[in-house]
Parts: C-alpha cells; structure tokens; sequence
C-alpha cells in the first residue's frame, strides 16, 4: 500500500465504518482491514493517519486502538510456527522510528493507546532489538516539557509493568538491571526537581495538576523498577525517595482538591499510589524500611482519620488500610498495635467506618448492578473500603483474637439492637453487622467452596437462624433488597461451614428471589443455586440430586428464564450458569421442561444475541446449556437430532456468514456434537456436505480459536462420510490442512490426529498416493524443528501406523525416503524419547505399535535392525512401569473464557460438547499383555530367535517381562 492521500482516504473511510452499529456495514469493514494487515506499509499508513491533525477526532481514535490491536496480534513472529510474518521487516524499523515521537505529540486520547502499543513492542524487541528506547526515553526528561516528560514517564509505566508479575530469569535481571543503570538516577532526579516544581508553582492551579500528574507517573515506574528486588540505587538513597513519599503523603494541596466525589483527583491517586509503594517496601524490604516504618504507621494512620467516605478516596483508603495490615501482620511490629486503646481506637476510627454501607454504595447497588457484583462478590473489589477493611480484622483478629473479639462483639450487639429498633429506617446497620460478621468468620477460603475454615468464636449457624433465615422469609421479595442480597451473600460464601441439610433446605426460599426486581438480588438467587447444587461432600453423593431438586424444577427454570426477561439482566451470566448447573443435574428428569421452557427459550436467546456478542461468560454458559440439552434430548430419543437440527441451523448459518468471530468456535462444537450423535446411524445429510468446502477455505485456518473445534469437525466427517468426501475430491484440501497444523508448533498435536482419523476411516486405496509426501513431511518438520511435544506425537503416530497398517510397511515407507532410516528413526526418535509417552489410551496404541515393530516386521530381526531391538523393547518396559499421567478433565464448575476485545477470539472449550476420547483398539484391555501374547507367538514362529535376544536384556527388563507373562499366562520359549 502506497502513502498517498487515495490510501490515506480509504483508510479513513474503513475506520470510520468500523464505528456503525449497523454490522452490515461493520463487519465487512473490520473484515477489509484484516484482510490488508500483511500488506507493506499498512502501519506506517496508520500512523501517518492518526497524525492528521486536519482529520477527525473519531476517525483518529479509531486508528490508534487499530493499530494498538495491530501489533499486538502480530508483533510477536516465531518463524517455526509456520505462519507468515504479516509485518514486514522495514515497516518493524520504520514504526520503532516513528513512534515515541508521534506518541508524545499526541493528543490524550490517541496517546494512551499509542503508549501501549510501544509497550507491547518493548515487550518483545526491548532491549536486544530496540536498544535506543531506553536512551530515547531519558533524553526527553531533560525538554523540562512535562507534556513531553509525562508522555515518556506514562510509556516507561506501561513497558515496566510487566515486571510486577513476571516470573524471575536471568533474561528478566539482565533487562532490568540494564533500565535501571540508565534510569534510576535520572528518575530519582526528576522526582525532586518535580518536587521543587511542586513549591515554586504552589500558587498555579494549572502547573501543579501537571507537576502532580508527573509525581504519581515516578511513583508508579517507581513500584515496577522495584517489585522483582531491592535495587541497590534505590536502597542507596532511600534518604531521597523515603522523606519525598512522606512529604507528598502529608501535604494537602487546597488548589488540587476537586469538588468531584466520584472520581478521584491527581491528589488522591498520587497519595494511593505512595502508599502502594509502602506497601511494597513493608512486605518486602522489611529490613531496609524499618527506620522509616514508625513515622509512615503515624502518616497513615492520620490520613485514615481525616479522610472522607466520597467514593473518590476510596483506592487511597483501601491501599492504606492495606499498608496497616501489612505492619499488623509482622511480629516484630506488634508492639505497635498491643495497646488495648489502639485496637479499640483503630475499630472504632477506621474499621467500622469503612464498612458501613455509603450512599454511593446504594447507588451503585441500583443504578450499576453489574459493576456492584463484580466489586462485591466476585472477588474483584480489592480496592474497595470494605475488603481492604475486612483484611485488616482478619489480620487484627488471628494475632489479637479474644480482644478484638470482644470490641467488636460490642459493635454487633449495638448494630442489631439498631436495626431491631426501626428496622425499616436502620437496615444499613444490618447490613455492616453481616459484614462484620463475615469479615470476623472467614478464616479461609477457596473459589470453588466458598469460606472453608471460621473462627471458633463466632456463632455461625446461630447467627444464620436467627439474622438470615428470616430476610429470606419475607413475603415481599423486592423488600430492603440489599438486605437480601445480604443474606444471600452470606449463604453463598458459607456453604461449605454451615450444616449442608440447612442450606439445601433454603432452596425454595433461594429460587422465589429469582422474581425479585433488583438485579443484584436476583442474580444472588441465581448464583446461590448454582453454589448449592455444586457442593461436593467427600465419600458421599452430592446433597442433590435429580431426585431432590425434580419437585422443584418448574420454579426453578420459570424463575431463571423470567430473570433473563427483567431489565438489565436479559445477559445475565449468573442466571445463565445456573440454567446450565440446573439442566446438568436435572439429566433427564428436565426433559418435561425441554420441549417447553429450556429449548425455545434458549434458541431465542441465542439468536437476539448472535447479533451482537458482549458478554463472553453469559454466551460461554448459554452453549454449555445449548450442549448439555441436545445430549440430555438425545439420550432420550436418537431422531430428535434433526428438531435440533432444523431449529440451530438457520442460526448457526447467519453466524458463518455474518462471520460472528466469538461465536464461530462454539458453532464449529456444536455441529461436531450434532453429528456424532449421528454416527453409525445414517449417511452426513447435504447441508453438512454443503457446509463441506467452507470449513477447508484457508480464512478460517488462520484464526487460532478456530483450529481445534474445526480439526474436530472435520474429523466428525471423515469418521461419517469419507466416502462422500472422497466424491467430493477433497482430499487434497483436507491434507493442505494437515500440513498446515502439523507445520505449527502450537497446533502439531492437531495435525497427527487428522492424519490417524485419516487411516482408519479413509479409503486407503485414495490415501495411498500421498502417504510418501506425509512422511516426507513429518522428517521435514523434525529437522527445522524438533520439540518434545512434536517427538511425542511422532512416536504415537509412527506406533499407530504400525499397528494400523502394518510394521514392515512403516519400515518400507520410511527407508524409501532415505536408506536405513529407520534405524536412525529408532536410535534417535524411539529409544531415547519413549518416556515421553504418558496417557494410558497413548501408551497403549505405542505398546501395540511396537509390539508388531518387534514381532511381524522381518527387518527388526535381522542386519542392521537387529541391535536395536532388545533396546527398544527395554525402552517400551520403561513407561509401563512410569507412573501414568493423568487425563486432566475434571468436573465443570470453572470455566475460563477469553474475554479480552479485539479480534482473536480465543478457543473455549465446552465441557459439555466434549469430544469422547476414542480408543482404536477398544478390544486390546492392556498393552502389556498383548505384548507378551505377541512375543510368544513370534517365538514358536521363529523358534529360538526370541529367547536369544530377550537374554541381551538387562536383569531387570527380563524381570519386569517375567512378570508380565506371569500374569497373562504365558511363556516365551
């Protein structure tokens, strides 16, 4: 693409397009853009584009998130993937050229998506293939333009983060300890020339929010500089940074105070980020902050205490509160919190505080429901007052525990006596009062079980009867709903502690709340159900069961579907999981509510949303159900496979064709589950066939969330129809396939099982031709680029080979490209590499496979084979013995689903669309047997023969042997 103003226009027009609603004219815009990523120059028009200041603001916005999303789809290249680079190298060099200059010119809204492009780039090129950044960076601080100087400080944030969460390498000391010989000094430099900044312009509202925005930028390159270690520059003068963070901490600065209660200021996020780094220094560098621990415990402290409760404090308070427990929690700090007054000071001051439940909360518990879920019980509310206050009581009570027990006792009684008094006007007391118990209980927990272990000190199931039961029991659903959200809450996190019976009991109060008007409470109900039904008691069965929850079930899915119908739930993934987690445990005592409720219900819904994807989890759990359904159904009644044929393809044709992206991988494992229920029974009926050619057309190969449900898909036909598709000579786009999969590093596992689908369901007489130029393949990706995983799926295809289509062929097949190369294949790939080998089903096809490698191929027994053979039969004795790995799998209840915007759309494998594991020799029960059956049927074939090389075997080899034939019953003469 050239850089003229037709492109530049063109370009325009496109971006401008992928803003419409409308995706008739969405989508085939975003597909014109990906479909020109691979052109040259394409991001250098980019660029140039976004650098218009004459073009519109949108448009330009538009650009830089394409670009952002640009280079983090394809910046990162392994030639050994097989994949084509689809950024060419002098666009790499141009872009690197271009960009930080670009980025700091820019407007706020192009930079920040400019910044993390830069810092997607430095995460690959930086430091070996991008070394003037670093320099560049600093060179920019002495402009003394803070425009400039914080575009350059926003870009080293986004480029250093990574190293708060990275794993320790030499690869990662070497990159840091390089950024910081170039860095430290003149950060540590421009924190107190800022700071001078800050007094000489303490009369200038404008320089200051710059200055200010300066200040939390350094502190935040401060936190990631100093996460993986102490470095010894910032150790060294821990005299100038320590005394600038409290001075920053305990200054007010009337001219940056904001009239704003929501959104926090410059002020706030520079004093939240400080005590971060506190944080940082008490939990790691104990020894080395000390000195400065007394008077930052007193800062904060006071900060605590003349803070408002506006929601705009709120990060800066729960870091605070996160820094006390931190001291709290290290023995040698205890004295400092020992004092009755103190404890009792800090509960009264600090805690209790910030656990009431704010105006801001209540309007965020109605106005943005799914925003309160997320903070509230979803774990993610980590800068929230009350988890932040719940960690320090927790901290406070394992090492105080009878004191803070007894202040806090206190409390409770007044909240609930509170609340007793008017509790129409007084519910907000209640409402801490369950927080303060929750927070005074929970001494552990686990996603999957909720709180696990409680303190001994507080009467749970008391507390439940007498405090939650009776919430539940009110006739009006939609009264005092955070009240009910509550107690929902509460049942929810202590499932596992309080008396299961108890609990299973509370299910028709639980599903009655699925009618509440409130989002939250209804999806409480909804998430609650699911919670329940999941428990697992060990050495029994679960508390319920089909049997139990059969009476309930007409409630049960009316109050599920009619939630989906309430306004701001019509995507709700609670109420959708527990449809799913309600369906699986229904089986077939649910098939009465199939045909009315469940099936025309989900296939609505399924269609509305198909129209525009937005919630990842709710889609993921609405094919799980989808999965689960047409199992369940067709269990029941084999032809039902065609109701839902009929009813699914329609939509699952307007998917394919309006290329849905997040749903195309679900569509491809529902239509492999829909014709498998078909094998053995009948002929693929001609909409599958016609669907055929589109499944092989390259697009759709490259889109990494496509590739495993459509190997499966295509395997699904060639089980099914190989005939038909050999009518539709298809075969050589079906190998193109193959050879794609097999020449990629991530998919190569996907290419041998195409290929062993291939051998037992394709007509050899068709397959023959093109074995030699699979072979050859296969020895070509082994030379460029052999890995463990590669070798492993080698090993089980060459032994599938064997056993399938017969040993001396694989010799013949293999020596024909090269002489004796077998033996090579032997020497280097076999012998040395079986341990590789784990699963039971994958050990048995390589025992069978080696079994007639040693027992019907001539070669193996004679010159130059022959020395190989006791050792590969010593090799093949090793992994018998080896502890057999397990499949994985497990139950269903964590799901993970990509939910990362752009275009990847990663694959998520549907637990109940699970392909059945198919075993190619279900009449073989034990490998280890047929391997001794064998063996003693090639010794009366070739008498003496046998028991010569067995007596080459190492002593314990033959014992190992002696036993196997032990317990099959045989002997080796």
């Amino acid at each position: 693409m050239d850089l003229n103003e037709e492109n530049f226009r063109l370009l325009a027009q496109y971006l401008q397009q992928t803003l419409n609603p409308d995706p008739n004219i969405r989508r085939p815009a975003e597909q014109f853009l990906e479909g020109v990523e691979g052109n040259q120059n394409y991001p250098i028009l980019l660029l140039h584009l976004i650098d218009k200041e004459d073009l519109d603001m949108t448009i330009r916005v538009a650009g830089s998130v394409t670009f952002k999303n640009y280079v983090k789809r394809n910046w990162y290249y392994d030639p050994e993937e097989g994949k084509p680079d689809k950024i060419h190298e002098t666009d790499r060099t141009a872009i690197k050229t271009l960009i930080v200059t670009l980025m700091l010119k820019s407007p706020t809204a192009t930079q920040k998506q400019l910044s993390d492009a830069v810092s997607i780039i430095g995460k690959y090129d930086f430091p070996d293939k991008w070394p003037q950044l670093i320099d560049e960076m600093v060179e920019k601080f002495a402009t003394g333009d803070f425009n400039v100087i914080n575009g350059i400080l926003q870009t080293g944030h986004s480029l250093f983060k990574r190293y708060r969460y990275e794993f320790k390498s030499q690869s990662l000391w070497v990159e840091i300890k390089l950024v910081l010989d170039k860095l430290a000094k003149p950060l540590t430099d421009l924190l107190v020339a800022t700071m001078n900044l800050a007094t000489t312009h303490a009369g200038n509202q404008q320089a200051l929010k710059v200055i200010y925005g300066s200040l939390v930028l350094v502190c935040k390159v401060f936190y990631s500089l100093n996460y993986q270690d102490l470095p010894e520059f910032f150790e060294d003068n821990m005299n100038t940074w320590m005394p600038s963070f409290h001075k920053m901490l305990t200054t007010d600065v009337p001219l940056l105070r904001t009239p704003d209660d929501e959104d926090a200021g410059v002020l706030e996020q520079l004093k939240s980020q400080i005590c971060e780094n506190l944080c940082l220094y008490a939990q790691k560098y104990d020894e080395e902050f000390s000195p400065f621990m007394p008077q930052f415990v007193t800062a904060v402290w006071e900060l605590l205490v003349n803070t408002g409760i506006q929601t705009k404090y709120d990060t800066l308070v729960s870091h605070a509160l996160t820094f006390l427990g931190t001291v709290a929690d290290r023995t040698h700090y205890r004295h400092l919190f020992e004092d009755p007054n103190v404890l009792a000071s800090i509960c009264e001051k600090v805690i209790i505080p910030n656990m009431d439940f704010r105006k801001s909360d209540e309007e965020l518990f109605e106005d943005n429901p799914e925003e309160y879920i997320r903070r509230d019980i979803e774990g993610s509310d980590i800068d929230t007052r009350r988890r932040a206050a719940c960690d320090l009581v927790k901290i406070l009570s394992q090492k105080f525990e009878a004191k803070i027990f007894e202040i806090f006792s206190q409390y409770l009684q007044v909240l609930l006596t509170r609340h007793s008094e008017n509790p129409q006007a007084n519910w907000k007391a209640k409402d801490t009062a369950i927080f303060l118990v929750t927070s005074l209980a929970s001494r552990g927990s686990t996603q999957r079980h909720g709180v696990t272990q409680t303190s001994e000190l507080v009467p749970l199931p008391q507390f439940c009867q007498q405090h939650i039961i009776p919430e539940l029991e009110r006739s009006n659903v939609n009264e005092m709903p955070v009240l009910k959200a509550d107690a929902l809450k509460f049942l929810i996190s202590f499932r596992s502690c309080l008396e299961t019976s108890s609990v299973v009991a509370c299910l028709p109060l639980i599903i009655r709340h699925l009618q509440a008007q409130s989002v939250v409470v209804h999806s409480y109900a909804a998430c609650a159900i699911e919670k329940i039904l999941m428990i697992r008691i060990p050495g029994q069965k679960s508390p319920v069961t089909a049997t139990e929850l059969s009476p309930l079930a007409g409630d049960l899915f009316s109050g599920l579907f009619g939630a989906l119908e309430m306004a701001g739930s019509m995507e709700n993934e609670y109420v959708m999981k527990a449809i799913m987690r309600s369906t699986s445990v229904l089986q077939e005592a649910g098939l009465p509510f199939m045909g009315s409720i469940v099936l025309p219900r989900l296939t609505q819904i399924l269609t509305v949303v198909s129209k525009n994807p937005s919630k990842p989890h709710f889609n993921h759990y609405l094919f799980e159900t989808l999965s689960l359904s047409i199992k369940i159904v067709c269990k029941a009644q084999a032809s039902a496979v065609e109701s839902f044929e009929e009813a699914l393809f329609p939509i699952f044709q307007a998917i394919l064709q309006q290329d849905i992206l997040e749903f195309i991988p679900y569509v491809f494992q529902l239509l492999s589950l829909l014709l498998e229920m078909r094998e053995g029974v009948s002929q693929i009926p001609e909409p599958y066939m016609a669907l055929f050619p589109f499944l092989l057309s390259p697009l759709l190969w490259d889109r990494p969330g496509n590739v495993t449900p459509l190997i499966r898909l295509i395997c699904a036909y060639i089980r099914q129809g190989s005939g038909q598709i050999v009518a539709y000579s298809k075969l050589n786009a079906v190998l193109g396939v193959f050879q794609k999969m097999i020449a990629s590093k991530s998919n190569d596992h996907e290419g041998f099982y195409l290929l062993q689908t291939l051998l037992l369901h394709y007509p050899m007489q068709e397959l023959q031709q093109s074995l030699r130029q699979i072979f050859v393949l296969l020895f070509q990706r082994l030379s460029l680029s052999k890995t463990t995983k590669y070798i492993r799926g080698l090993i089980i295809f060459f032994s599938f080979y064997a056993g399938k289509i017969g040993s001396a062929n694989l010799v013949q097949m293999i020596d024909e490209i090269q002489a004796q190369m077998f033996g090579m294949v032997l020497d280097r790939v076999f012998i040395p590499e079986l341990n590789r080998v784990s699963t039971d089903i994958d050990k048995k096809i390589v025992a069978i496979g080696i079994a007639k490698i040693l027992c019907e191929c001539p070669s193996m027994v004679n010159e130059p084979y022959v020395q190989f053979w006791p050792r590969l039969l010593e090799s093949l004795l090793q992994i018998f013995e080896a502890q057999t790995e397990g499949s994985g799998g497990g139950d269903d209840d964590f799901i993970e689903v990509e939910d990362t915007p752009g275009y990847q759309v990663a694959y998520s494998q549907l637990n109940y669309a699970q392909p059945k594991v198919n075993d190619p020799y279900p009449e073989v029960t034990d490998g280890r047997i047929f391997l001794v059956q064998n063996l003693a049927k090639a010794s009366v074939a070739q008498p003496g023969m046998i028991p010569q090389l067995l007596n080459k075997l190492p002593v314990l080899p033959k014992e190992i042997l002696n036993k196997y034939c032990a317990q099959a019953g045989v002997q080796i003469h």
